[in-house]
Order: C-alpha cells, then sequence, then structure tokens
C-alpha cells in the first residue's frame, strides 16, 4: 500500500478548545435539541433569502465558537470551511468581513470531516497555531441546488433524507491546551458501487465508510471495541443500516457503540424526515454539540469520526450518471 494511503499518527495530537451549533426549528424538536448552542424558528434567520441565512447561520456559530474561547478572529490563522451551495458562497459570504484567511471546500456531507483532517493536519506540520473550521446546510438552499423549488412540492420517497438546517464549528490549536484532541486522520477513498438513485445517498455512502473503517482498523493496533463510539455521518436510516448488515463483510464488528449522525439528530417516528438528516450540517451540529458535551463530561473518551459524503451534482443526476461516496476519518481522544 502506498504510503499515501495510510493512517496518518500527528505527531503532536492537535487540540479541540470550542465548538458550537446552530440549527432551525425542526433539528430542536429532534432528541438532541436540548444540546445545540443556538436555535432559531425562522427558517430566514431573519434574511431575505434562504442562501443568506445559511451564511448568517455560519456567521452565528463562527462567532459563538470564537466567543466560547474568547477568541476574535484576529486570533485565527485561517478559517476552512465547506457547504453544498455553489462555490460554497454559504461560507465565502459569513467570513468575507473577518479579514483572515480563508479556504472554501466541498465534500459534499463529508466536509465537517474533510475540514477537521485539513486542520489538524495544518497544524501538526507547524504552520499554523489556530484553525476555524465549519460546515454548513439549509434543507431550502438544498432543495434550491440539487432537487427542485418548494413550490413544486415534489413526493419523497422512503429511502430519502431531510437536509438539516445547521452550522457546526471548530476550533483546533496548538497554542491552547485542551483534554481532547484529534489524534490520528485518515483520509477517504472514492467508492462507486453504480447506484444512480440519488433519494437514496445513504446507500451509495456506506461502502465508503465501510472502506475507510477497515482501512483504519488494519493499519491501526485498535479494535472496534475500544472506541467507546463510532460515529459516521450521515448516512441515514437506510445506509446505517448497510453499514449493520455488510460490516462483517468487511472485517468489521460494530456493536452498539456505532452510532449514525443522519439517525440521530431526528426522530424518525414523531418526526417526517423520511430516512433521517442529511447535509454537511448534519454531522457537524451533532459532533459540535451532543459529541463534544459527552467527550466534555467523561461519558465517552474515544470517537472515531468517519463523515460520509455522497458526490454528485444535479447535473450528473440528470445525466444518469452513478453517485461516488467518500468517507474522510478522525479520531478524537479525551485525556
Amino acid at each position: 500500500m502506498s504510503k499515501f494511503k495510510t493512517l496518518i499518527r500527528l505527531n503532536t495530537p492537535v487540540n479541540i478548545i470550542s465548538s458550537s451549533s446552530v440549527v432551525g426549528n425542526r433539528e430542536v424538536e429532534g432528541p438532541l435539541g436540548k444540546f445545540f448552542d443556538i436555535t432559531l424558528s425562522d427558517d430566514r434567520f431573519g434574511m431575505k433569502t434562504y442562501e443568506q441565512a445559511e451564511s448568517q447561520m455560519v456567521k452565528m456559530s463562527c462567532e459563538s465558537t470564537l466567543n466560547k474561547c474568547k477568541y476574535t478572529y484576529g486570533d485565527i490563522d485561517l478559517i476552512i470551511g465547506g457547504d453544498l451551495q455553489n462555490q460554497c458562497v454559504g461560507h465565502s459570504f459569513a467570513v468575507a468581513d473577518s479579514n483572515s484567511q480563508y479556504m472554501g471546500i466541498y465534500g459534499a456531507c463529508s466536509s465537517m470531516a474533510q475540514g477537521l483532517v485539513l486542520s489538524s493536519l495544518l497544524i501538526d506540520s507547524g504552520h499554523f497555531s489556530n484553525i476555524l473550521t465549519s460546515a454548513s446546510s439549509h434543507f431550502s438552499t438544498s432543495e434550491r441546488q440539487f432537487r427542485f423549488p418548494l413550490e413544486y412540492g415534489l413526493q419523497r420517497t422512503p429511502t430519502s433524507q431531510t437536509t438539516v438546517t445547521g452550522a457546526g464549528s471548530f476550533i483546533l490549536s496548538s497554542n491552547i491546551p485542551s483534554d481532547i484532541k484529534v489524534t490520528s486522520a485518515l483520509i477517504g477513498i472514492i467508492t462507486d458501487r453504480g447506484i444512480k438513485d440519488a433519494n437514496n445517498m445513504g446507500a451509495a455512502m456506506a461502502c465508503a465508510a465501510l472502506d475507510t473503517l477497515q482501512r483504519y482498523f488494519a493499519q491501526s493496533d485498535n479494535k472496534e471495541s475500544d472506541f467507546d463510539l463510532i460515529l459516521t455521518g450521515d448516512l441515514g436510516i437506510e445506509g446505517a443500516s448497510i453499514v449493520r448488515e455488510t460490516c462483517h463483510t468487511y472485517s468489521l464488528s460494530l456493536g452498539d457503540n456505532y452510532k449514525d449522525c443522519g439517525e440521530l439528530i431526528f426522530d424518525s417516528e414523531k418526526q417526517c424526515v423520511f430516512s433521517g438528516g442529511s447535509g454537511c450540517g448534519c454531522s457537524a451540529v451533532v459532533l459540535a454539540s451532543y459529541v463534544m458535551e459527552l467527550l466534555k463530561k467523561r461519558e465517552i473518551k474515544r470517537v472515531l469520526f468517519v463523515g460520509t459524503g455522497a458526490l454528485l451534482s444535479s447535473g450528473s443526476v440528470l445525466q444518469k450518471m452513478s453517485i461516488p461516496g467518500i468517507a474522510h476519518l478522525v479520531e478524537i481522544v479525551r485525556s
């Protein structure tokens, strides 16, 4: 195996010193509602358009994350942000006034994991000390971007997922100590099983999650039971069930410590969300709020976070191309 396809063990674990989440009304009505930092009932967040509303969410999440550790944008060396809008305008407009170096990334729903991987590697390189990384999605902007206008009233299939309206942010640092650290990372490899149904992205991403987990455990000294939480995001109900049913074919043994952000964020029995949550904001807000709170309280100490993404566009779907999947991994440890 090429050394560039191997598990990256950081020379010095990178500190996670702050995180914050912002969500809409549907998300706060779910089982994790009490964990989110900022919740708003108006999905326009006081703005004129849904696209502007997503930028406002990102701005609020980033500012909340900064405030928690008494930082300003002047303390940040680099901002890394990803969303589902063309050219990542959800983030570029949100941080345009920050006067900070900025990189927009696109990894579909894996963007939060992608941002954490990049942030950790850049800090470990010694070239950066403090990086703010963020990911977001908005139900209405993604519907307009990838599917149909809301007014069209498209009927949804049982395997379709509901895009989360939310933004999650983290600050990673080499300067400020923290008991919660990123210790290793693994960059995903694209998998493509020929799935063309854009209403079943969980199935398209499931193999990518399994491939990344298989590569991680093959190269590390750890086993699945060593972790309090193995968290994918976001496969939803359909994709997570595929992972559970087929993990043995990848020589994996996933038990009750395996969860998926798309399953956790909504109550599928009480909320009309079909196969659960999706979108960059789904794993971002679950990790930045619920998981971080469990780590702070020492209820869990070791987490494998595997961010999954379906690498499609509206154009590729119309051209009946298959949907490739990707999954990036970060290992988070509480000392």
